[in-house]
């Protein structure tokens, strides 16, 4: 039984993944729709468990939203094949196609299912949702975005992920909420080049990879639970390194792909921009530093069934990948010189 299981679970994860590829290199809307139904219903069944309320919750709440994302979309591609004529269309149908992208991936102003689905997940569906989830609508923004309209999106992302971080009891809902905060870096990357962008998805992706190792190798989900003292202090200090790369931190590997950007946003003058976002990290970085600060300070009771055996090989992979954290800004001053 658990073998089948399984092996439905891996199926449904190639379809998954076989999808955003048939999105990404297709080239009609059509086509993208297609791909995009395709991974709804694909991960629906990664998500949801019949012997689990929140996840059969969860699953149901993905599949409301995408399906009025999807079915947004729709509606803009015959909206633009019907008036291809007609120019006054094109900031209409530009908007529609772009609110129906930044819902499929909880952008502001979609935002409001994100933290309330996440809830319901597993740290592997987690990671998912948070990655490669959003590599399509990403994409298909790049096709055809409105600059207007993105910028002020993403300044509302960065400035929205900050201000729901604070008092968050979950883990889950503070690193969604981080999530929308660093879409908004994402965006403007994707604005300036897609190289660019492709640099920032991969280091995000890299921390948020490691970080969700952490915490399902340790079955933590709630902040209480970083306060205990049987955690391995190695542990501790792995997920305050990754946390400050995940806020992009000067000397950790994460602050690479956001001085990129702000290299650019400097060159072309954009200070206020600059400053937005510079300013909505250091709070995020406050909100981290702070869950690391009473980690690694307090004391509380030793919960029996708190899961404390972890295996010395997850141990070195862990110190491993943190360490290259650690040092990765060192290394990358290389492509500078």
């Amino acid at each position: 039984m658990l073998f089948m299981i399984n092996s439905n679970k891996m199926f449904f994860l190639f379809i998954l993944c076989f999808s955003t590829l048939i999105t990404i290199s297709s080239n009609s809307w059509l086509g993208c729709w297609i791909g995009l139904e395709i991974n709804l219903l694909s991960f629906i069944p990664l998500i949801s468990n019949p012997n689990n309320l929140l996840n059969s919750e969860a699953s149901l709440k993905y599949f409301l939203t995408q399906s009025i994302a999807s079915i947004n979309f729709l509606f803009s591609i015959l909206l633009s094949m019907m008036t291809l004529k007609i120019f006054i269309m094109n900031d209409l149908i530009s908007i529609l196609i772009n609110s129906s992208m930044l819902m499929k991936m909880g952008s502001f102003p979609f935002h409001f299912w994100f933290p309330n689905i996440v809830e319901g997940l597993s740290w592997m569906n987690f990671f998912i949702l948070m990655t490669w989830q959003k590599i399509t609508p990403m994409i298909l923004l790049s096709y055809y975005f409105n600059v207007n309209f993105l910028f002020i999106m993403m300044i509302f992302n960065v400035m929205i992920g900050t201000i729901g971080s604070f008092n968050q009891t979950s883990l889950r809902k503070l690193m969604a909420f981080s999530s929308i905060n660093n879409l908004g870096w994402m965006l403007l990357a994707l604005m300036i080049s897609e190289n660019l962008w492709m640099t920032y998805f991969f280091f995000y992706s890299f921390f948020m990879l490691i970080l969700c190792f952490l915490f399902y190798i340790m079955n933590i989900f709630y902040m209480n639970q970083l306060f205990n003292f049987n955690l391995n202090f190695s542990i501790k200090i792995s997920i305050m390194i990754n946390f400050l790369s995940l806020g992009g931190l000067p000397p950790f590997l994460g602050f690479f792909p956001k001085w990129l950007i702000i290299n650019y946003l400097m060159i072309n003058n954009l200070f206020i921009m600059t400053f937005i976002f510079v300013l909505t990290s250091l709070i995020m970085l406050f909100i981290y530093i702070r869950i690391i600060y009473s980690s690694l300070m307090f004391f509380s009771i030793k919960l029996k069934w708190f899961k404390t055996f972890i295996k010395n090989n997850y141990l070195i992979i862990i110190n491993f990948f943190s360490f290259i954290s650690l040092l990765g800004m060192i290394i990358s001053t290389f492509f500078f010189i």
